[in-house]
């Protein structure tokens, strides 16, 4: 198969591009840096260098493909995160109907079935809405949950003031996702044939509160009683703006915090009974943790 991974050298992209290759696949990975060119052909996959707000790139870059992995790569610099997705997922969808492209497989994220009063995952909402319009073509989005490595941004709270903390916590229960996980259920609906319509598939690699988290994490890093406490939106707000952390990212940052913490976030996952079938179990990751937590 000729398939297009886009964010080829990304967290997730990376792993997938080489997934494909090892398994016999002619790849296209797209990267936006010429510099990278010859990281993406040591992998053994084809260099496409362009932006993925293009459409006209990606239109040539799509043409022949069998299938499409699509994602939105984190922007945390521009003013309206839910235009930035709006404008990615505008592309895409021009460029699959000029192509012809018939598979699509699309990183979405839990929360994506709300329009609103998720903060960024609203973008993610709106790129399913956008991709879901395009006629006679098959398209899966992969939901993911709270991606491990997002925990990685306590590792300095943790070391200076000796716990987690944010407008979600304790008891709240929390959707975890492995990149790893991610890559490997990504990689079966690519190379999969029997996939028709648009469908809905939540990955997660394990189902914890962030009280449980908190213990988890400490273990590993020798802070047996870690605590993950729970702020108010407002000290939260307060706290980013000393950072000096732009509007945009802080209202997205309550939002979709709220979010977790009044379990809106869940509740579609909840209802399909979705349970967990990642690899990647939060003991697993604890020690991916403690290994970066000594280093900051």
């Amino acid at each position: 198969m000729k398939i297009v991974v886009t964010g080829s050298l990304g967290n997730i992209g990376k792993n997938l591009t080489q997934q494909l290759v090892k398994d016999g696949h002619e790849v296209i990975g797209v990267i936006r840096s010429p510099e990278n060119a010859s990281e993406i052909e040591l992998i053994g996959a084809i260099p496409a260098i362009g932006s993925v707000d293009d459409a006209e790139f990606l239109t040539e870059t799509f043409n022949g493909a069998d299938a499409v992995f699509t994602m939105v790569p984190p922007n945390y610099s521009i003013a309206n995160s839910r235009e930035y997705y709006n404008l990615i997922g505008n592309a895409y969808a021009e460029a699959i109907k000029k192509a012809g492209v018939k598979k699509i497989v699309n990183i979405s994220s839990w929360g994506a079935h709300l329009p609103e009063e998720t903060g960024f995952i609203t973008g993610a909402h709106d790129v399913e809405q956008i991709l879901n319009k395009l006629p006679a073509v098959n398209i899966t989005h992969i939901r993911s949950g709270y991606i491990y490595y997002n925990l990685f941004h306590f590792a300095g709270m943790i070391k200076n003031l000796g716990f987690i903390g944010s407008n979600y916590g304790g008891n709240d229960k929390i959707v975890l996702t492995s990149i790893k996980d991610i890559a490997d259920v990504s990689f079966e609906e690519l190379i999969d044939s029997s996939g028709v319509g648009i469908n809905v598939r939540y990955i997660a690699s394990d189902d914890r509160t962030a009280s449980e988290i908190a213990e988890a994490l400490g273990k590993e890093i020798c802070i047996p009683d870690l605590e993950w406490k729970t702020f108010t939106n407002e000290e939260v707000r307060k706290n980013m703006e000393k950072q000096g952390l732009s509007e945009d990212v802080i209202f997205n940052t309550i939002d979709l915090n709220t979010s977790i913490h009044n379990g809106k976030m869940r509740e579609d996952y909840d209802a399909k009974k979705s349970t967990v079938t990642g690899k990647v179990g939060l003991e697993d990751f604890a020690k991916e943790f403690a290994a970066y937590y000594k280093n900051v």
